[in-house]
């Protein structure tokens, strides 16, 4: 019961951000990437209820708006990833002997070389702006599902009811949709949610680093960015309440995915 109460927490903290960030315009009366230099470094007050950045915006509403791109990149790329790592996986699975031998060679080959390393890279040589980062990220982070659907593919594959549907003649897309993907959705869901929060993590890197959601647009990793020169004239706030943010985000995806984890015990 206490399990389920803390899970309960974590979903409706991730519903308050999201639904926060949605609804940006009706919650802040601040323009985001309005400039109001009368109004620089204000600590948090009655006006500011976050203080105000070295350009005199208001952080709460960078916080706001921030949360829109931040969790955008991670939950659409997420979907590009998913739907990569299920098609890989599932011919892989599937297939089996030389196929599945080969096809596991080169996620070998691409294990070998750390994610953010080949994120960093891609994102640097194309440069685009936020549907670039999340092309980035959503053919970078495919590798656990692939290999999450080709174990589920495999395990399946064995079983009574899809030999069965075989020696009837089932269609294969048949055989693969409803008694194959659909009987792995719940591993599909689990890893999904954890790759979301590595996402949103992903995104926050590349944007304090400089190289992924261009300086204009505010995003949380973009926040921490700028602050950097702010921290060291005492203005705590420009990086705490983004950087909180981030934190309490993306505990609520991993507790979800873990709470979600231990329910599915295959995975």
């Amino acid at each position: 019961m206490k399990k389920n109460k803390r899970y309960l927490i974590w979903v409706i903290l991730l519903c308050v951000i999201v639904l926060a960030s949605i609804f940006a315009p009706f919650i802040s009366k601040y323009n985001p990437v309005e400039v109001k230099l009368g109004n620089v470094l204000q600590r948090p007050g009655d006006g500011h209820i976050m203080g105000t950045d070295a350009m005199g915006r208001d952080v709460f509403s960078r916080v706001l708006y921030g949360g829109r791109v931040s969790l955008s990149v991670g939950f659409i790329s997420v979907i590009i990833s998913t739907t990569i790592g299920i098609i890989y996986g599932g011919i892989s699975g599937y297939s089996g002997g030389k196929i599945d031998n080969f096809m596991m060679r080169i996620l070998d080959i691409f294990l070998a070389v750390p994610t953010l390393i080949i994120m960093l890279a891609l994102q640097t040589i194309i440069r685009g702006g936020i549907v670039s980062i999340i092309l980035v990220i959503g053919c970078t982070a495919w590798i656990p599902t692939a290999r999450i659907v080709r174990s589920q593919f495999i395990e399946l594959r064995d079983k009574n009811f899809v030999k069965s549907a075989i020696a009837m003649s089932t269609p294969l897309w048949k055989i693969i949709i409803k008694h194959m993907l659909l009987n792995s959705m719940p591993a599909i869901i689990v890893i999904a949610t954890l790759t979301c929060a590595q996402s949103i993590f992903m995104e926050v890197s590349m944007s304090f680093l400089g190289i992924g959601v261009p300086p204009g647009t505010p995003s949380w990793g973009n926040m921490l960015n700028n602050a950097q020169n702010d921290i060291m004239t005492g203005a705590w706030w420009v990086a705490v309440f983004p950087g909180i943010t981030i934190v309490i985000s993306m505990l609520c995806i991993n507790f979800i995915g873990e709470h979600l984890k231990k329910k599915v015990t295959y995975v």
